[in-house]
């Protein structure tokens, strides 16, 4: 059973117009978005959006009884053009839960999780796109050494993309639990209470969905989607994704960058942004309850220019 994390906090930092226009850029299974419509009034709108053809069809149940939420099966990173065909200038906050779901992760056919075996997919959207075998019985050795060092913080990248590279030229990889076997005997040091497999299904499951290409292009529009007062909240699971957006809301509350000692008026530094709050992170409640959400970290940062 899938549980949102975060779920207050996260919506309690988003939602300050009842008559407001929201955003769920990453629906999942709908926890976020009905809990922003429970804080709205009969004015207020949501647009969920998900990748995930298994998103759309719960959106699907919620649209049947809800006239103030709207559906958009697409990347996030699509957003500004959504908007654009919808009429809709700017809103009063988007939503960013990232990763993947645990429906994703329970799923074995989905591909995603080393623990179950099955298919070798990944997709976030099984619709369109390369498999992660697709992409695994092509790639060089240097590019899935790559993608494991930058997306995955693998310290043995090139011993395991060696061990994957030549394995595959006896058979192709097709399941998950080959892969994880692969990546396990090619790990010299296992990580306490970590799976050996961990850091390289991280790895191949961002390049596979361009995760973190996506998260940059929607921060790069998110200034242009919000209203003055509109909030950005992004829900993050790992150091690499929190990275990105803790860089942006920071260079966009700091203003233009000039050298030190330069005469300038506070208000001709152009700051867009304000963060709001620290960092948040689950509760010891929350994590006890749910031990998927000991990494999520919650920033806030509020449009003001």
């Amino acid at each position: 059973m899938h549980q949102t994390v975060l779920l207050h906090e996260a919506v309690d930092a988003l939602v300050m117009q009842p008559e407001g226009f929201y955003v769920d850029a990453t629906f999942g299974r709908g926890g976020h978005s009905a809990a922003m419509l429970s804080r709205l009034n009969a004015q207020g709108r949501v647009l969920g959006v998900d990748k995930d053809p298994a998103a759309r069809e719960a959106a699907s149940r919620l649209q049947a009884s809800e006239s103030r939420f709207e559906f958009f099966h697409g990347s996030f990173a699509e957003l500004p053009e959504q908007l654009q065909r919808m009429g809709i200038d700017a809103v009063d906050g988007i939503l960013l839960d990232l990763g993947v779901s645990s429906p994703q992760l329970d799923e074995a056919e989905r591909g995603f999780s080393f623990m179950q075996d099955g298919p070798l997919d990944m997709r976030m959207d099984t619709t369109r796109g390369e498999t992660a075998a697709q992409w695994l019985s092509y790639a060089s050795e240097t590019e899935i050494a790559a993608v494991l060092k930058d997306y995955g913080e693998e310290r043995f990248s090139r011993r395991i993309a060696a061990a994957i590279t030549a394995a595959r030229d006896t058979s192709p990889i097709a399941t998950t639990g080959e892969l994880a076997r692969l990546v396990s005997d090619a790990n010299p040091r296992w990580e306490k209470h970590k799976h050996p497999a961990t850091r390289a299904f991280q790895a191949i499951r961002i390049k596979v969905n361009r995760e973190l290409d996506d998260l940059q292009a929607l921060l790069d529009g998110a200034l242009d989607m919000l209203h003055v007062g509109g909030r950005l909240v992004v829900i993050s699971f790992h150091s690499l994704e929190d990275r990105l957006v803790k860089r942006y809301m920071r260079d966009m509350a700091r203003g233009r960058d000039l050298p030190r000692g330069v005469p300038i008026r506070d208000e001709d530094l152009d700051r867009r942004m304000r963060l709001i709050g620290k960092a948040v992170r689950a509760s010891d409640e929350e994590v006890r309850a749910n031990v998927r959400a000991r990494s999520a970290v919650m920033r806030v940062a509020e449009k003001i220019s």
